[in-house]
Parts: C-alpha cells; structure tokens; sequence
C-alpha cells in the first residue's frame, strides 16, 4: 500500500490490503483544506481510516464530515440528535425507559444506506463510550474480495443486479426495535444496484453485497439468491480480507462504503455501555465501468 503522508500528519498502514492509523491531525480544531488533503488521499488509498485520541463535539464532527462531501440524515430520525440531525446515536443506553440511540448494532456485515437510490459514500464513527475489549467492529476490504474471486465468478456477478430492501430487512432483523412508519418506508423503498461496482476514485472494482440489506438478485428467486449471497460472504469472510477494530474513547473511525463492509461485534449489552456518534456522507448511484 502506498505511503501517504505530509509533515504533520503520518499515515500507517493497518493491514496488508486496506485500512490506516492517521495520527498528527486535531479534528476538535477546524481542518484546512490543505490539512484535508493527505486525509482524503489516505482515505481513498486506504478505505478505512482510524484517527485515535480525539475530543469532539457534535458541532466539530459535522464541520469535520463535511469535507467529505453533503451529510444525509438517518430515515430512523428517532436516533438522531434533536439539535444536531445530522449524527445518529448508536448506543445501548437508557434514558427515562427508553433507548438514545439505535440499539442491538448490526451483527451482520453490510454497507451504510446501500437501500437507497444513492447509498452513502462513506461513514464517520465517534467513540464517546465503549466497554474495554468488547464491541469492537469488523471490516472486509470487498475490493480484495473481488480480486481474487474465481473468474467464473466475475463473469456471472458482472451485469447483474441485486434488490435492496430496508424494509424487508428491518421486518427481519430488527423485530426488537419500534416498528417503521408508513412515513420512513414511504422514504425507504427497494432500489436495484449493481453486484459489481466501480470505485469513482480509484477506478477498483469491489463486490456489491450485504449480509442483510440485499433481498435478490433482479431475475433470480429470493431463495436462491440468499444462498448465492451466503457463498460469497462466506469466501468474503476469510482472515486475509479483514480487519477487526477494538475501541477507545476517542477514537474516530473512517469508513469508505463504497468498497468496505462493516458489522458490529458482540457485547454485553445488559451491564455495559456503548456510545457511538456516526455521520454519514452522502452518494451517488453504484455504476460498474466495463474493462
């Protein structure tokens, strides 16, 4: 992986395939574009970005996001911060009998807003609170996982299209939650995306998919395409493509949905507390550029 860095901030890679540490960089203070830059250059080269020791508030994480590009706001607009719309909670925590965030984090892998017609570009992660070794999140790089898929299997992934459907996956997986409203499926309706897409940056191909988000392939049977995903993701799942982040308060983590899956990890969600505020950047549609 390349080496991008400038006098102040250094750049380290996390794995051999995707991921860096960035260190030498104070989000708390407003960043210049001229600071931004071999940020955002790390961020295309990398996927994912960890930047540890920060001390943000909401205000200084949305001027920060906003490099990045516009900020979308979260359909589960119960989770958001009232005053600061643009950060979803995602916590554990009661308050007063009810949750401050969204709760019982993703266990399965998947890329943020893939349901919608222009799916994030990528998602800002801050740790307020997390119990010490647990609750940790996992990434896959799916641009080494398209790498080194079987030819055959490029072939028949290339020019296909797979159903993405919040409210069938929110219907499955989410039971434990309030139940969606006629206003956010209205919002949250199924979009069609390519299995294949093209990175607009770095020009990589990176398979398309998710755990729970994906309902189908356009022409191929629910059933059917369940199994087909499950067989990638299974491939998707090896050692050799990941990278598993344990927290610390203060911690953000940058994360490009374009080419990365992520899912959270298991705690203890009775007895210990997690606080995460997230930002999420804005899209366009998935395209696949042919060769």
């Amino acid at each position: 992986m390349p080496q991008v860095n400038d006098e102040q901030v250094n750049v380290s890679p996390l794995t051999p395939s995707f991921g860096a540490r960035v260190e030498g960089v104070d989000l708390s203070e407003p960043v210049s574009s001229a600071q931004f830059e071999p940020i955002h250059d790390a961020f295309v080269a990398y996927g994912l970005l960890v930047l540890p020791g920060q001390t943000l508030t909401p205000d200084s994480q949305i001027a920060f996001s906003r490099h990045f590009g516009d900020l979308e706001c979260h359909v589960l607009n119960q989770f958001c911060l009232p005053e600061h719309p643009e950060i979803l909670v995602v916590s554990n925590i009661e308050e007063k009998g009810r949750h401050i965030g969204a709760y019982g984090g993703s266990k399965k892998f998947h890329t943020d807003l893939a349901y919608i017609a222009e799916p994030s570009l990528g998602s800002l992660f801050y740790c307020r609170e997390c119990p010490e070794g647990e609750g940790e999140t996992s990434f896959i790089s799916m641009s080494a996982v398209y790498d080194k898929l079987p030819v055959e299997k490029k072939q028949w992934l290339e020019g296909k299209d797979i159903v993405y459907d919040y409210g069938w996956h929110h219907d499955r997986e989410h039971a434990h939650r309030p139940p969606m409203t006629a206003e956010q499926r209205a919002k949250t309706p199924p979009v069609v995306h390519p299995a294949v897409r093209t990175h607009p940056e770095s020009g990589r191909r990176s398979l398309y998919i998710s755990e729970f988000h994906a309902r189908e392939f356009v022409g191929v049977s629910e059933e059917e395409s369940q199994d087909i995903l499950a067989e990638l993701m299974d491939f998707a799942k090896r050692p050799e493509f990941g990278y598993t982040h344990s927290w610390t308060p203060g911690d953000m983590v940058i994360w490009d949905n374009r080419c990365l899956l992520h899912r959270a990890e298991p705690f203890d969600e009775t007895n210990a507390r997690r606080l995460m505020h997230r930002t999420t950047i804005k899209g366009d549609k998935p395209f696949l550029r042919p060769v």
